[in-house]
Protein backbone atom coordinates (compact mmCIF):
# COMPACT_ATOMS: atom_id res chain seq x y z
CA UNK A 1 0.00 0.00 0.00
CA UNK A 2 1.46 3.38 -1.33
CA UNK A 3 2.17 6.32 1.47
CA UNK A 4 -1.16 8.02 -0.11
CA UNK A 5 -3.25 5.14 0.25
CA UNK A 6 -2.48 4.68 3.59
CA UNK A 7 -2.96 8.17 4.20
CA UNK A 8 -6.55 8.48 3.13
CA UNK A 9 -7.50 4.90 4.95
CA UNK A 10 -6.53 6.45 8.01
CA UNK A 11 -8.16 9.40 7.46
CA UNK A 12 -11.22 7.44 6.97
CA UNK A 13 -10.53 5.10 10.03
CA UNK A 14 -10.20 8.26 12.18
CA UNK A 15 -13.73 9.94 10.86
CA UNK A 16 -15.71 6.78 11.95
CA UNK A 17 -13.70 5.44 14.78
CA UNK A 18 -15.73 5.39 18.20
CA UNK A 19 -13.26 7.92 20.50
CA UNK A 20 -11.53 5.69 22.52
CA UNK A 21 -12.90 7.78 25.87
CA UNK A 22 -16.62 6.56 24.68
CA UNK A 23 -18.76 4.95 27.97
CA UNK A 24 -20.84 2.40 27.00
CA UNK A 25 -24.12 2.59 27.14
CA UNK A 26 -26.26 0.96 29.66
CA UNK A 27 -29.54 -0.91 28.26
CA UNK A 28 -31.54 -1.31 31.81
CA UNK A 29 -31.15 1.71 34.01
CA UNK A 30 -31.49 -0.33 37.30
CA UNK A 31 -28.27 -1.59 36.70
CA UNK A 32 -26.48 1.95 36.78
CA UNK A 33 -24.20 2.07 39.53
CA UNK A 34 -25.55 3.68 43.11
CA UNK A 35 -25.56 7.53 43.11
CA UNK A 36 -23.00 7.21 46.17
CA UNK A 37 -20.30 5.95 43.57
CA UNK A 38 -19.48 8.56 41.19
CA UNK A 39 -19.17 7.36 37.66
CA UNK A 40 -15.61 7.88 36.00
CA UNK A 41 -14.70 10.88 33.93
CA UNK A 42 -14.30 10.51 30.25
CA UNK A 43 -10.74 10.83 29.16
CA UNK A 44 -9.76 14.42 27.98
CA UNK A 45 -8.92 14.63 24.41
CA UNK A 46 -5.12 15.32 23.08
CA UNK A 47 -4.80 17.79 20.85
CA UNK A 48 -4.30 15.37 17.96
CA UNK A 49 -7.63 13.15 18.47
CA UNK A 50 -9.62 16.57 18.72
CA UNK A 51 -11.36 18.00 15.38
CA UNK A 52 -8.94 21.29 13.72
CA UNK A 53 -12.55 23.25 14.66
CA UNK A 54 -12.43 21.74 18.49
CA UNK A 55 -8.59 22.38 18.75
CA UNK A 56 -9.55 26.20 17.77
CA UNK A 57 -12.37 26.25 20.00
CA UNK A 58 -10.19 25.34 23.36
CA UNK A 59 -7.55 27.95 22.36
CA UNK A 60 -7.42 31.28 24.88
CA UNK A 61 -7.26 34.08 22.85
CA UNK A 62 -6.97 37.17 24.85
CA UNK A 63 -7.43 41.05 23.55
CA UNK A 64 -6.18 44.61 24.94
CA UNK A 65 -3.41 44.71 27.39
CA UNK A 66 -1.47 41.42 27.91
CA UNK A 67 1.31 41.48 30.81
CA UNK A 68 4.07 38.68 30.34
CA UNK A 69 6.42 36.89 32.76
CA UNK A 70 6.63 38.74 36.08
CA UNK A 71 5.46 41.99 35.26
CA UNK A 72 8.72 41.75 32.78
CA UNK A 73 7.10 43.50 29.98
CA UNK A 74 3.65 44.34 28.15
CA UNK A 75 2.25 44.24 25.07
CA UNK A 76 -0.76 46.72 24.33
CA UNK A 77 -2.71 44.39 21.25
CA UNK A 78 -4.12 46.26 18.60
CA UNK A 79 -7.77 45.43 17.24
CA UNK A 80 -6.18 43.14 14.57
CA UNK A 81 -4.31 41.52 16.81
CA UNK A 82 -4.95 38.30 20.02
CA UNK A 83 -2.35 36.79 22.43
CA UNK A 84 -1.85 33.10 23.47
CA UNK A 85 -0.11 32.08 26.61
CA UNK A 86 2.69 29.98 26.96
CA UNK A 87 0.72 26.54 27.03
CA UNK A 88 -1.63 27.24 23.99
CA UNK A 89 0.97 28.40 22.22
CA UNK A 90 3.31 25.44 22.26
CA UNK A 91 0.26 23.31 21.15
CA UNK A 92 -0.26 25.97 18.58
CA UNK A 93 3.45 25.52 17.06
CA UNK A 94 3.56 21.56 17.60
CA UNK A 95 0.29 21.30 15.50
CA UNK A 96 2.35 22.98 12.50
CA UNK A 97 4.91 19.85 13.02
CA UNK A 98 7.31 21.73 15.03
CA UNK A 99 9.28 19.50 17.65
CA UNK A 100 8.46 20.15 21.34
CA UNK A 101 10.20 22.44 23.24
CA UNK A 102 11.92 21.85 26.02
CA UNK A 103 10.83 25.33 27.61
CA UNK A 104 7.36 26.72 26.25
CA UNK A 105 7.80 30.94 25.26
CA UNK A 106 6.04 33.53 26.84
CA UNK A 107 3.21 33.23 24.64
CA UNK A 108 2.55 33.79 21.37
CA UNK A 109 0.79 36.65 18.90
CA UNK A 110 -1.77 35.90 15.90
CA UNK A 111 -3.80 38.08 13.50
CA UNK A 112 -7.30 38.22 14.90
CA UNK A 113 -10.09 36.18 13.44
CA UNK A 114 -7.41 33.82 11.50
CA UNK A 115 -7.76 30.09 12.85
CA UNK A 116 -4.21 28.76 13.05
CA UNK A 117 -4.99 25.85 10.46
CA UNK A 118 -5.86 28.66 7.16
CA UNK A 119 -3.30 28.86 5.04
CA UNK A 120 -3.20 32.84 5.45
CA UNK A 121 -2.59 32.27 9.26
CA UNK A 122 0.90 33.61 10.96
CA UNK A 123 2.21 33.88 14.52
CA UNK A 124 4.85 35.62 16.41
CA UNK A 125 6.54 33.75 19.00
CA UNK A 126 7.18 35.51 22.27
CA UNK A 127 10.18 34.15 24.85
CA UNK A 128 12.70 35.86 26.62
CA UNK A 129 16.46 35.31 27.59
CA UNK A 130 17.54 36.34 30.52
CA UNK A 131 21.28 37.00 29.94
CA UNK A 132 22.24 40.29 30.58
CA UNK A 133 22.34 43.48 29.55
CA UNK A 134 23.41 43.77 26.11
CA UNK A 135 25.13 46.16 24.78
CA UNK A 136 24.73 47.77 21.43
CA UNK A 137 28.18 49.53 20.52
CA UNK A 138 28.60 46.99 17.35
CA UNK A 139 25.78 47.83 15.82
CA UNK A 140 27.77 49.47 13.15
CA UNK A 141 30.38 47.19 12.62
CA UNK A 142 28.43 43.79 11.52
CA UNK A 143 29.44 42.22 8.59
CA UNK A 144 26.14 41.06 7.80
CA UNK A 145 26.93 39.26 4.43
CA UNK A 146 29.78 37.04 6.29
CA UNK A 147 27.54 36.10 9.13
CA UNK A 148 24.75 34.57 6.33
CA UNK A 149 27.75 32.41 5.63
CA UNK A 150 28.49 31.73 8.91
CA UNK A 151 25.03 31.02 9.84
CA UNK A 152 24.28 28.65 7.16
CA UNK A 153 27.62 26.36 7.30
CA UNK A 154 26.54 25.87 11.40
CA UNK A 155 22.72 24.94 10.19
CA UNK A 156 24.53 22.54 8.18
CA UNK A 157 26.52 21.30 11.20
CA UNK A 158 23.45 20.75 13.14
CA UNK A 159 21.27 18.84 10.26
CA UNK A 160 22.64 15.48 11.01
CA UNK A 161 21.43 15.39 14.49
CA UNK A 162 17.73 16.76 13.68
CA UNK A 163 17.57 14.22 11.34
CA UNK A 164 18.87 11.46 13.86
CA UNK A 165 15.85 12.66 15.97
CA UNK A 166 13.39 12.34 12.86
CA UNK A 167 13.06 15.49 12.19
CA UNK A 168 13.94 17.52 8.71
CA UNK A 169 17.24 19.46 7.73
CA UNK A 170 16.72 22.87 7.46
CA UNK A 171 18.35 25.40 4.93
CA UNK A 172 19.07 28.77 5.58
CA UNK A 173 18.74 30.09 2.24
CA UNK A 174 19.54 33.63 2.62
CA UNK A 175 17.63 37.06 3.88
CA UNK A 176 14.53 37.37 3.40
CA UNK A 177 14.78 40.98 4.99
CA UNK A 178 18.95 41.79 6.15
CA UNK A 179 19.22 43.42 10.00
CA UNK A 180 17.93 46.47 11.17
CA UNK A 181 18.61 48.25 14.75
CA UNK A 182 16.78 51.07 16.03
CA UNK A 183 19.14 52.60 18.11
CA UNK A 184 16.66 55.13 19.70
CA UNK A 185 13.88 52.11 20.88
CA UNK A 186 16.53 49.33 21.56
CA UNK A 187 14.72 46.98 18.72
CA UNK A 188 16.69 44.78 16.49
CA UNK A 189 15.02 42.81 13.77
CA UNK A 190 15.31 41.08 10.60
CA UNK A 191 14.47 38.03 8.62
CA UNK A 192 15.74 34.83 7.09
CA UNK A 193 14.54 32.59 4.49
CA UNK A 194 14.39 29.10 5.26
CA UNK A 195 13.66 25.40 3.71
CA UNK A 196 12.59 22.19 5.84
CA UNK A 197 13.64 19.18 4.13
CA UNK A 198 12.59 19.50 0.51
CA UNK A 199 9.48 21.62 0.80
CA UNK A 200 8.49 23.51 -2.44
CA UNK A 201 7.35 26.20 -0.50
CA UNK A 202 9.93 28.36 1.73
CA UNK A 203 9.44 28.97 5.44
CA UNK A 204 9.63 32.91 6.33
CA UNK A 205 11.17 33.82 10.32
CA UNK A 206 11.04 37.29 10.87
CA UNK A 207 13.16 37.85 13.96
CA UNK A 208 13.09 40.52 16.53
CA UNK A 209 14.67 41.27 20.08
CA UNK A 210 14.02 44.21 22.01
CA UNK A 211 16.60 44.76 24.64
CA UNK A 212 16.31 44.95 27.89
CA UNK A 213 18.01 45.59 31.51
CA UNK A 214 18.47 41.93 32.12
CA UNK A 215 18.39 40.02 28.86
CA UNK A 216 16.28 40.33 25.67
CA UNK A 217 12.39 39.71 24.41
CA UNK A 218 12.58 37.05 21.42
CA UNK A 219 9.75 37.77 19.11
CA UNK A 220 9.60 35.78 15.65
CA UNK A 221 7.35 35.39 12.97
CA UNK A 222 6.27 32.21 11.47
CA UNK A 223 5.03 32.50 8.42
CA UNK A 224 5.60 31.29 4.77
CA UNK A 225 7.24 33.30 2.23
CA UNK A 226 4.80 34.64 -0.16
CA UNK A 227 3.30 36.12 3.16
CA UNK A 228 6.41 38.14 3.42
CA UNK A 229 4.89 41.83 2.22
CA UNK A 230 1.89 40.96 5.06
CA UNK A 231 4.61 40.36 7.70
CA UNK A 232 6.50 43.47 6.62
CA UNK A 233 3.08 45.72 6.74
CA UNK A 234 2.74 44.32 10.74
CA UNK A 235 6.50 44.21 11.96
CA UNK A 236 6.13 48.33 12.74
CA UNK A 237 2.80 47.08 14.84
CA UNK A 238 4.79 44.46 16.60
CA UNK A 239 7.72 46.87 17.15
CA UNK A 240 5.42 49.58 18.83
CA UNK A 241 3.09 47.12 20.63
CA UNK A 242 6.40 45.65 22.84
CA UNK A 243 7.70 47.20 25.99
CA UNK A 244 9.26 46.24 28.65
CA UNK A 245 7.97 47.27 31.93
CA UNK A 246 9.39 49.92 34.37
CA UNK A 247 12.19 48.28 36.10
CA UNK A 248 12.87 46.62 33.44
CA UNK A 249 13.99 48.99 30.43
CA UNK A 250 17.12 49.14 29.13
CA UNK A 251 17.61 52.83 30.49
CA UNK A 252 16.81 51.14 33.37
CA UNK A 253 20.38 49.31 33.25
CA UNK A 254 22.48 50.16 36.72
CA UNK A 255 26.43 49.06 35.91
CA UNK A 256 26.89 48.44 39.91
CA UNK A 257 24.04 45.59 40.23
CA UNK A 258 23.00 44.15 36.89
CA UNK A 259 25.02 41.64 34.87
CA UNK A 260 26.63 42.85 31.48
CA UNK A 261 26.13 40.17 28.21
CA UNK A 262 29.39 38.78 26.93
CA UNK A 263 28.44 39.35 23.80
CA UNK A 264 26.52 42.09 20.98
CA UNK A 265 24.15 42.28 18.96
CA UNK A 266 26.13 40.30 16.45
CA UNK A 267 25.31 36.99 18.50
CA UNK A 268 21.56 38.06 18.65
CA UNK A 269 21.25 37.29 14.84
CA UNK A 270 23.50 34.56 14.44
CA UNK A 271 23.80 33.06 18.06
CA UNK A 272 27.01 31.24 17.08
CA UNK A 273 28.99 32.88 20.43
CA UNK A 274 25.77 32.40 22.68
CA UNK A 275 25.76 28.81 21.69
CA UNK A 276 29.68 28.29 22.29
CA UNK A 277 28.72 28.94 26.08
CA UNK A 278 25.32 27.60 26.72
CA UNK A 279 23.05 30.26 25.90
CA UNK A 280 20.46 31.33 23.93
CA UNK A 281 18.96 27.71 23.44
CA UNK A 282 15.51 29.40 22.56
CA UNK A 283 17.61 31.52 20.12
CA UNK A 284 18.32 29.06 17.98
CA UNK A 285 15.31 27.42 17.36
CA UNK A 286 13.90 28.14 13.96
CA UNK A 287 10.23 27.03 13.56
CA UNK A 288 7.77 26.13 10.37
CA UNK A 289 3.94 26.47 9.51
CA UNK A 290 2.41 23.25 8.65
CA UNK A 291 0.35 24.06 5.37
CA UNK A 292 -2.75 22.40 5.57
CA UNK A 293 -4.29 21.18 2.55
CA UNK A 294 -8.33 21.02 2.14
CA UNK A 295 -9.27 18.97 4.39
CA UNK A 296 -8.14 20.09 7.52
CA UNK A 297 -7.92 17.13 9.91
CA UNK A 298 -5.20 15.82 7.54
CA UNK A 299 -2.34 17.92 8.73
CA UNK A 300 -2.69 15.75 11.68
CA UNK A 301 -2.43 12.56 10.31
CA UNK A 302 0.52 13.56 8.15
CA UNK A 303 2.81 14.40 11.53
CA UNK A 304 1.86 11.01 12.55
CA UNK A 305 2.95 9.17 9.45
CA UNK A 306 6.03 11.43 8.86
CA UNK A 307 7.33 12.25 12.51
CA UNK A 308 9.40 9.27 13.51
CA UNK A 309 10.20 8.40 17.09
CA UNK A 310 12.83 10.37 18.58
CA UNK A 311 15.04 7.40 19.13
CA UNK A 312 15.47 6.38 15.85
CA UNK A 313 18.41 6.63 13.89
Amino acid sequence: MDGKTLFLAALLAQAVATPAFAAPATSNQSEAPAASAAAPAPAAESDEEMSPETFVASLHFQKGKVVVGDNLATFDLPDNFVFLDGKDAERVLEAWGNPPSSEPPLGMLMPAGVSPFATESWAVTVQYEESGYVSDEDAAKIDYAEMLKEMQDDLKEANPQREQQGFEAIQLIGWAAPPRYDAAEKKLYWAKELQFGDAKAHTLNYNIRALGRKGVLVLNFVAGMEQLPEIEQNVGKVLAMTEFNPGSRYVDFNPSVDKVAAYGLGALIAGKVAAKVGLFATLLVLLKKLWIVPALAIGWLARRFKRKPSNEG
